[in-house]
């Protein structure tokens, strides 16, 4: 099934909508609690990067060569690039709902860890960590 028919589709379920609005608020909830964890220099810049949810990685990801399955992606310039590159597209992290709680096994708990764990992720891009360092913050 193509992404957008299975996006078609996830639309169509009976109780879609209040389960998308249980999964955008237990996801607001958590990174509004991770980024209260945050040591006050990181807060402060976490806290200038909106966090966009979506069910899914649009078709224009896909084509552009990122899986369909993909939890979450920080795009725009990162905080030590600002100024420097002509990005087009303002900083913001993107995570996509769906995909996470079909990893969490639709399990809230694990949804949640999930949500926190590739927030976290998706910020440490924005600060200029690259995949190593994310291996060693436990952030992989």
């Amino acid at each position: 099934m193509m992404l957008m028919e299975l996006e078609q589709t996830r639309m169509k379920e009976p109780g879609h909508d209040r389960r998308w609005t249980r999964l955008v608020n237990a996801a607001e909830k958590e990174v509004r609690m991770v980024r209260e964890s945050l040591p006050a220099p990181v807060r402060i810049e976490a806290e200038k990067i909106p966090v966009t949810f979506e069910p899914a990685p649009s078709r224009e990801l896909t084509d552009d060569g990122y899986e369909d399955d993909l939890l979450g992606l920080f795009v725009g310039e990162a905080f030590d690039e600002k100024y420097r590159t002509d990005s087009a597209l303002p900083a913001q992290i993107l995570l996509f709902l769906e995909n996470i709680w079909d990893y969490a096994g639709s399990d809230p708990e694990i949804y949640r860890e999930e949500i926190r764990r590739t927030y976290l992720h998706e910020l440490g891009h924005y600060l200029g960590l690259d995949e190593n360092g994310m291996i060693e913050r436990d952030l992989d």
